[in-house]
């Protein structure tokens, strides 16, 4: 069975944003976001802890237990523990938060969990989805085959890391600046102000030539870092620096030729900047 893998996602209910994360092959929710979707209180944290002593003293002693504390990406884009809770799980706590919104959420939730057992059995469906969406918000098919193919490349990157003993979270996002300020000039955080930016996602931003010298610097990595079995942070730290140096010097001979600068603060879809909510790689 082919996984997809882990990382924070986001679905919409109602306008609301409800992370969701893989674990154990199925759906994963952050409680908080789910009791702030309900209404349920203006304080979700508080309201969340009361609620846990409340079901432990009703004899639902197995909360705790049902209850995963998962690396989701918080509002600051820093990867922090959050209490996180399955399909099966999520459905039995609603029925203890009194809200008008229960019962749509529940439908919700029904279809939500049904796509993720689908990804499962075709992992392709995943892929079709994210394709469908980028669609849906404007984007040229063109456009849309780059932006897929650095999902791809940088997943590969991420797997590679992970064998080589890099931890997820801020290793990650240390050695993807390190990329980034090879390639651009700029880390991440430096590229989303330039572009004025704030919690959209920077890649699908980025126009064609930003997109490629992305991967460009992601896959020169992935290479380094095989090529010269790079293991643990410091040695892949160096074969990040050196992958994003090789896109960095590609970036610059051309900006020479055209006498034109790659990186643009221009958004790819500016008129549509407040659609653009996804969250990927």
């Amino acid at each position: 069975m082919t996984q997809i893998k882990p990382s924070t996602k986001i679905s919409i209910f109602k306008g609301q944003k409800i992370r969701k994360t893989i674990h154990q092959d199925e759906w994963w929710f952050s409680v908080i976001d789910v009791i702030e979707a309900l209404d349920a209180s203006f304080r979700p944290r508080k309201y969340w802890n009361d609620l846990k002593n409340k079901l432990m003293n009703e004899g639902y002693i197995e909360v705790s237990d049902k209850i995963g504390q998962l690396k989701l990406q918080s509002p600051d884009g820093k990867m922090r523990k959050t209490d996180c809770a399955n399909t099966e799980t999520i459905f039995r706590l609603i029925q203890s938060i009194p809200s008008k919104k229960a019962e749509p959420f529940k439908r919700w939730l029904a279809q939500v969990g049904y796509e993720r057992v689908q990804e499962i059995e075709d992992p392709e469906l995943a892929t079709k989805r994210t394709r469908a969406l980028y669609k849906a918000k404007g984007y040229p098919d063109s456009w849309i085959e780059k932006r897929m193919r650095g999902i791809e490349v940088r997943e590969t990157l991420t797997d590679e890391w992970q064998k080589r003993q890099v931890k997820e979270g801020r290793d990650y996002a240390i050695l993807t600046a390190e990329i980034s300020k090879a390639t651009f000039g700029m880390t991440p955080k430096e590229y989303k102000k330039f572009k004025g930016l704030e919690r959209e996602n920077l890649r699908d931003h980025m126009d064609d030539l930003e997109l490629i010298f992305t991967m460009l610097g992601e896959a020169s990595t992935t290479e380094i870092a095989k090529s010269k079995n790079a293991q643990g942070f410091k040695e892949n730290k160096t074969a990040a620096k050196k992958g994003g140096q090789i896109a960095g010097g590609a970036r610059k001979k051309l900006e020479l030729e055209t006498k034109k600068r790659v990186s643009t603060s221009q958004n790819y879809l500016p008129d549509k900047k407040e659609k653009l909510d996804l969250l990927q790689n």
